[in-house]
């Protein structure tokens, strides 16, 4: 009885955070386009689905993952050799990211432009492959941020020295080129980290911090998320450029 209210408090939850976009979406649809929508009951069946997926998703992930992950961060953090904390952490990225939902629908989404882009052409068969190539890519991606960001910790390295040369290339490319493929990269750096990835990266970082005397948790802690969100970003840019090339 204790888990099935602690679900429907969660579902509760759920639909208080969905509310905000519904009712902006009934407005649009009501007041501004004056349309009733297509098949209205199909649309309700999805809104409730949508609705019980997301809150199975969140409450599991906190049983599970998220616990499993902070356990394994802190035992790592705290009796981990350099080199074994690093495996761990490009692994926790890696895996993290790849079963990221939001990465698989950006990935999804650019590798259907792509094969509709004449300048990029590839057949229906080579979609899926190269969707997965793109979400496995940032996985890597990511990956490597997050062993940087341990390194950093352990080094005690000022978090600005990594961000600023990095956001700034970032930002002279997407000055000078008109590439299709950097608009892509910025979104795959959002889409890299999100619900599942993030609260381990922080677990991390944080553990990591924690356990360093000469390290304070809430200065060297932080700054994981904002790493794993560049490094895709650089790697997936790196990779374009040599494919156009």
């Amino acid at each position: 009885m204790e888990q099935l209210r602690i679900l429907a408090t969660a579902l509760v939850a759920t639909l208080r955070d969905m509310a905000p976009i519904l009712a902006i979406l009934g407005v649009f649809q009501f007041a501004v386009l004056g349309e009733v929508p297509e098949n209205p009951g199909a649309l309700l069946a999805g809104l409730v689905a949508v609705l019980i997926g997301l809150t199975l998703f969140v409450r599991g992930l906190e049983m599970s993952l998220f616990p499993l992950g902070e356990a394994l961060a802190d035992a790592m953090a705290r009796r981990g050799h350099p080199l074994w904390l690093m495996g761990f952490a490009f692994a926790l990225g890696f895996g993290s990211t790849a079963a990221e939902p939001a990465l698989a629908a950006v990935a999804r989404a650019a590798a259907e432009a792509m094969v509709g882009d004449p300048g990029f052409p590839a057949t229906e068969a080579q979609l899926g492959a190269i969707a997965a190539q793109i979400r496995y890519g940032v996985a890597v991606g990511l990956g490597l941020a997050l062993v940087l960001g341990v390194w950093r910790i352990l080094k005690g390295w000022p978090l600005i020295a990594l961000v600023l040369p990095g956001y700034g290339l970032v930002s002279v490319v997407a000055l000078v080129s008109d590439a299709p493929f950097v608009a892509v990269a910025l979104d795959m750096g959002t889409a890299a980290t999100s619900a599942i990835n993030i609260p381990l990266m922080l677990a991390l970082g944080i553990g990591l911090a924690g356990v360093l005397r000469s390290r304070n948790a809430l200065v060297d802690g932080f700054g994981m998320v904002v790493l794993a969100s560049l490094a895709p970003m650089l790697l997936f840019l790196a990779a374009a450029f040599l494919l156009v090339a």
